[in-house]
């Protein structure tokens, strides 16, 4: 059966009265130890490049998926809060323990930061994949990891309170207030979230003036084509046919719009780092949606974008 032909399939079932429920499926890679310390320490590693002063004692992260290790990396690393925001409910509490366990060893021996030949599909990438010692030294890590800091945050994860926030339906407003975090970070989350220009303006709020934000943006199909940018051939309907009412597939929404959406909500500084292939579909070959947009977005299968709120709002420079 053909990408497409399985989607559809897959979409007409989910408006099947209780089947919807039952096409959920995990979210993969969250569960790895050493893939959330990866991920983590890029996201830190490239964030100080662009933000040497960086403060991150308040982290969000979107979609955390089938753990919350990316954001309990984060509270190994010093931070002192860790909302989790996702759509739904994947992580489990036995789970999220014994990757915190694993964590806490990688962080005691300063293990290198696992690198293409353990995770090739991960971006972004780095030059160098040592433990970043110049962010996180030996007395800082000695604090970090004190044995009743750790006995704190474990419990902590157990109830789900203290330094850690569990939130299904992030998008619901009121979850966090306003201006409280210092850093939200995502690994290919935005290309699943529907309401893109609602996400960013979230995101906007829930920063605090010169905070910072990271994502690791995925373009490709997701299994969903043959090609990898497959499913920008799709045609509306048939695309309609394919998401049916499943919980979430693609939004199918390019890089310039992720830019435009930032901007449009007063991000300032937008960096990004695009990583592109030649061995997709070609513009023409795109539906007609698609067929206007710039050539480098058609070849740009992955991206990491980083921007910084600034130290005045929209609403206050308005």
């Amino acid at each position: 059966m053909s990408p497409k032909h399985k989607y559809i399939a897959l979409g007409l079932l989910s408006c099947v009265p209780g089947l919807h429920r039952l096409l959920r499926r995990g979210t993969g890679g969250s569960t790895s130890a050493r893939y959330c310390y990866s991920v983590w320490l890029r996201h830190l590693v490239l964030n100080a490049r662009v933000n040497p002063t960086l403060q991150f004692r308040s982290v969000a992260e979107l979609g955390p998926g089938d753990s919350i290790g990316i954001g309990l990396a984060a509270l190994l690393s010093g931070a002192e809060r860790y909302f989790a925001l996702d759509a739904l409910p994947h992580a489990q509490t036995a789970r999220n323990l014994a990757v915190f366990d694993e964590l806490i060893e990688l962080f005691r021996a300063r293990a290198p930061i696992p690198g293409d030949d353990e995770f090739p599909e991960v971006l972004p990438r780095l030059e160098d994949y040592s433990f970043p010692t110049q962010l996180l030294s030996a007395e800082r890590l000695e604090q970090t990891l004190a044995p009743q800091r750790l006995q704190r945050i474990r419990e902590d994860i157990a109830r789900l309170q203290g330094s850690v926030s569990y939130m299904p339906k992030w998008y619901e407003r009121g979850q966090i207030a306003d201006g409280s975090v210092d850093l939200i970070l995502s690994q290919a989350v935005l290309e699943h979230v529907d309401a893109l220009e609602g996400a960013y303006e979230a995101m906007s709020r829930w920063l605090r003036p010169g905070g910072f934000m990271s994502h690791q943006i995925d373009f490709k199909c997701h299994s969903t084509a043959e090609k990898w940018n497959g499913h920008l051939a799709y045609s509306e309907l048939t695309w309609r046919l394919m998401r049916g009412r499943l919980p979430y597939l693609l939004n199918r929404r390019v890089l310039a719009e992720h830019r435009a959406a930032a901007t449009a909500v007063g991000f300032d500084d937008i960096v990004v780092r695009r990583f592109e292939r030649d061995d997709g579909l070609p513009v023409e070959a795109l539906a007609p949606r698609f067929r206007a947009i710039a050539a480098e977005d058609v070849r740009t299968a992955g991206a990491f974008l980083q921007a910084t709120q600034p130290l005045r709002r929209v609403s206050e420079r308005s």
